[in-house]
């Protein structure tokens, strides 16, 4: 049986989620192996077709008979970039992990800039698309959604939708990879006493295929902003944070049927029924607020996110092509 597994120990893996990109699997591939090959001939490209409906599966099949370093994945359906990569995380063998897209805007000239970055200590080193080559549609709406993250997050990485990163192993294993976390890997993993650098990569356009990015994907962003951060700064004891706001609505309820019974007996305002409705409002919502804080540490102590969003998927290399 010949395999990836049986070259030896991998230094650096290559994770290329592709969701019908036919026409540009091969020549990515030829530039992958033409920058690594003088780094180290020990490293794997993995290929993650997310549901592809057209040829980009069977180009990857014929690479994969040809070059015993490719393998691959396959969804029977579209899932997703971050899904696709997830998968690729659980498969890794390199000590070093790249993640990139398949569209040949990514240059894999980068490698080594990316790897000198990561001699200097860095466990992630994301890209900075600093001139991209996208129309102002799509760079616009980025450098806002950007400019936010660093505030929300304290993070200072300039380019949070840029999908040319690279990793340590130990990194991709601890992520739980769903949603459009992707993006938030460098936060996620500041936020777990990992190194986060950053280097600005070269952009190119896209000469085959179609964006696969609408508007949106901006608002499943700004939602997972709102998550992460929650997770980041309340994930570890989230009855804390929920208990806070049932304590204070139980206040204001109390305060509220205080003033109801003072309303009622001195005639202050003749409409006392309007603070003992907002005042029992109040304590139901103090009731909601304190249910989710136990019913968030339940979740959290038995299943926390792993195991949620894991999707099957069909796994193709050399000796099973």
């Amino acid at each position: 049986m010949i395999g990836v597994s049986q070259m030896g120990e991998i230094e650096i893996s290559v994770v290329v989620p592709v969701y019908n990109e036919e026409d540009n699997v091969k020549p990515l591939h030829k530039r992958v192996v033409a920058e690594l090959d003088p780094i180290t001939r020990k490293f794997e490209l993995i290929f993650v077709d997310d549901g592809s409906t057209d040829g980009t599966l069977k180009k990857i099949r014929q690479l994969i008979k040809k070059d015993r370093r490719v393998s691959a994945h396959s969804f029977y359906r579209n899932f997703g970039k971050a899904n696709a990569l997830a998968t690729g995380f659980e498969h890794v063998k390199g000590d070093i992990i790249f993640t990139m897209d398949g569209d040949l805007q990514d240059d894999p000239a980068e490698f080594k800039h990316f790897l000198n970055e990561m001699d200097k200590g860095y466990d992630v080193v994301s890209g900075w698309k600093l001139k991209r080559k996208d129309p102002l549609g799509k760079t616009l709406p980025s450098k806002l959604f950007n400019y936010l993250v660093r505030k929300i997050t304290s993070v200072n990485v300039h380019d949070s939708n840029c999908g040319f990163k690279a990793y340590r192993r130990e990194v991709v294993k601890m992520a739980d990879v769903y949603g459009e976390f992707h993006r938030y890997m460098p936060i996620i993993a500041h936020w777990r006493g990992f190194r986060v650098g950053e280097i600005r990569v070269k952009h190119h356009k896209r000469h085959s295929g179609k964006s696969k990015y609408g508007i949106e994907r901006l608002f499943k962003g700004i939602l997972d902003l709102v998550t992460i951060t929650f997770l980041i700064k309340r994930g570890r004891s989230p009855l804390y944070f929920f208990g806070g706001l049932s304590t204070f609505t139980f206040l204001l309820a109390l305060a509220g049927a205080g003033w109801t019974v003072v309303d009622a007996v001195f005639q202050i305002t003749s409409v006392e029924w309007v603070f003992g409705i907002g005042s029992f409002a109040g304590f139901l919502f103090s009731l909601l607020f304190l249910s989710l804080g136990l019913l968030s540490e339940m979740m959290l102590s038995a299943f926390g996110h792993e195991r949620m969003t894991k999707n099957f998927s069909l796994e193709f290399r050399r000796d099973r092509v």
